[in-house]
Parts: C-alpha cells; sequence; structure tokens
C-alpha cells in the first residue's frame, strides 16, 4: 500500500478548548484510519480565521489557503459536523463553500485537484437529521470532486429535543463504533486504489 494521509475537519461551533462532541468522533475516525495505515491530523476550523468566500484565498489573513494546502497533501479528507436545526453547522457549510473553488482548480491533465482524493463524513447531534446532513455533504463532496467509499459516514443522535451529547456518553455505542471502523477500512481501501490507479485524463 502506498503512503497515504488525512486531514480530519472538526467543524464544530465551539472554538477551543472547549469540549467538543465533533471533536470526539473526529478523533475515532481519525485513530480508525491510523490502525489501517492512514495517519493525520485534525484540525478544528472555528480556531482559525477562515473567511466566507467561493476561491482559494480571499486574501487579508485569510486561513483557508493554510488548511487547503494541507487537504491538498492529504489522500482522505474527513469532514465532521454536528447537527443544527436538522442542518450541518454554518462551519461546515462555509467550509463547502470554499471547497466550491476546487471546480475550477485543475491539474496539467485537465482533472480537478481533489480527483483521486477520498471524502467521508461525521455526523454528531441530540436531534434528527443524520441522514439529511450526510446527504448534502456527500453531494457537496462528490460535485467538487471528491471520492465517496461505500458506507462514507458515520453518525450519533442522540435522543431528540434532549440534553445529551455524544461527548457526555460513558462508553461510544456499538452501532457508531462499528459504522467508524467501516468507514475507515474501505476509505483506507479506496485511497490506496485511487494512489495507484488514479483517473483518466480530463
Amino acid at each position: 500500500m502506498p503512503d497515504l494521509s488525512c486531514l480530519v475537519l472538526s467543524c464544530t461551533l465551539k472554538p477551543s478548548p472547549a469540549e467538543s462532541s465533533s471533536d470526539l468522533l473526529g478523533s475515532q475516525v481519525l485513530a480508525a484510519l491510523e490502525e489501517r495505515g492512514v495517519p493525520g491530523v485534525m484540525q478544528r476550523v472555528v480556531d482559525h480565521d477562515v473567511r466566507f468566500g467561493v476561491s482559494t484565498d480571499e486574501g487579508d489573513g485569510d486561513a483557508w489557503p493554510s488548511i487547503r494546502e494541507k487537504m491538498l497533501a492529504a489522500d482522505v479528507l474527513v469532514l465532521v459536523t454536528p447537527i443544527w436545526m436538522g442542518q450541518p453547522s454554518s462551519v461546515c457549510k462555509m467550509v463547502l463553500e470554499r471547497l466550491d473553488a476546487e471546480l475550477s482548480e485543475t491539474d496539467d491533465e485537465g482533472r480537478p485537484l481533489v480527483f483521486g482524493k477520498v471524502a467521508a463524513i461525521g455526523v454528531v447531534g441530540n436531534e434528527d437529521g443524520a441522514h439529511h446532513v450526510t446527504a448534502e455533504l456527500a453531494q457537496a463532496l462528490s460535485d467538487v470532486g471528491f471520492t465517496l467509499p461505500a458506507q462514507a459516514a458515520t453518525y450519533w443522535v442522540g435522543e431528540a429535543m434532549q440534553a445529551v451529547d455524544y461527548r457526555d456518553l460513558d462508553t461510544t455505542p456499538e452501532k457508531t463504533a462499528g459504522t467508524t471502523e467501516v468507514l475507515a477500512r474501505n476509505a483506507a481501501h479506496l485511497a490506496g486504489l485511487l494512489a495507484g490507479s488514479p483517473y483518466p485524463p480530463g
């Protein structure tokens, strides 16, 4: 297997050092990928001065270019978001808007720069909406050129309209742990295949 790496972007609304369920799930995905030979890092997007926009660099101290550099260096991108009002977080939507710029960023053979990169999704919340949020992210990530493996999402949702968060649990639920393992296994496998056999030129 070729050397592979991953970048996990936590799209929590909470700046560090506040505890975050998104960070917890993101760290579990990161650990599962590392066990399969895909080491990486996690960044909490809200800790960086990422500007609104749809370009690769919005200037004036925009922190997105440094995050984007890490993304382009990685083989796997994982977006982890909480659910708010049945939607991905505003931070996650901002990341998707910044990724829109990748549609016009191509290599020497006309392929978008993110062709050949794998994307996966993590969702947490104490309300309904995990499947809806997953669908929104999967569509957007596919549109800009990422490839999603089979069963590319892991999630946990607590009882609706209650106050228990993922980080409040004593142990990781078996089903969530299982879907995280499947996500990591399939993402690592697909990233290895694409590294060895890239998409055809544009």
